[in-house]
């Protein structure tokens, strides 16, 4: 496959994971507050399926990695929103079933995936740390936020999960850069403004509700 088809896939998700942003923006300016509406996760599991395909076609591990621990967070939210068995059965089968399927490609064909995801030429061991990194602390902000809601008993989207998601979404664009990922760098560069935002409008309900009490 040409470059530039998986740089389509890559920018597909992209694109997917901004439209969430923008929906979860817009709501959340008409409320006055942070939402986590359930349109957010259903167009993030679609969104992380494309990108995991993308890290896959890459040869990306940093990438790879990010989407397998955070595609299961997406889904309890949607469990906790009770919205998960809504979607159709197909669509549930295929959301499971794929990141499986490659996962298990990976591990029974390890010896060839481990020289491409971990000995790639393109990548040097000290950026790919520094990538995984940088995925690890970007997708902790979905562990953060699904700690958080089952604790409430509800889908949410606190301050510390915006705060977690500027943090890795730096590191991730310093990564961009040096990987020449525009996928990464466009998606990254768009979110920053939407988490800035949310943690803008977080501090504003919280001190219209001090100032009424």
């Amino acid at each position: 496959m040409e470059s530039y088809h998986i740089y389509a896939i890559g920018f597909l998700a992209q694109a997917l994971f901004s439209a969430r942003l923008i929906v979860q923006w817009v709501k959340s300016e008409k409320a006055g507050d942070s939402l986590s509406p359930a349109i957010f996760w259903q167009l993030s599991i679609l969104a992380s399926w494309l990108l995991f395909m993308y890290g896959l076609l890459r040869n990306d591990f940093a990438i790879i990695l990010g989407q397998i621990i955070a595609y299961t967070i997406y889904i309890r939210n949607l469990q906790l929103q009770k919205r998960w068995t809504k979607l159709p059965l197909v669509t549930r089968i295929l959301a499971l079933g794929t990141p499986l399927f490659a996962i298990a490609n990976i591990i029974f064909n390890w010896e060839l995936h481990q020289n491409l995801l971990f000995k790639n030429d393109d990548i040097p061991v000290l950026l790919l740390i520094w990538g995984i990194a940088g995925q690890i602390i970007f997708t902790f902000r979905f562990i953060y936020q699904w700690v958080y809601s089952e604790q409430k008993g509800e889908s949410c989207l606190p301050i510390g999960f915006w705060i977690i998601s500027i943090i890795g979404s730096c590191m991730i664009l310093s990564y961009a850069v040096y990987r020449t990922d525009p996928v990464l760098f466009i998606g990254q560069g768009f979110g920053m403004i939407v988490y800035t935002r949310n943690i803008i409008l977080i501090r504003k309900k919280k001190l219209q509700l001090n100032s009424e009490n």
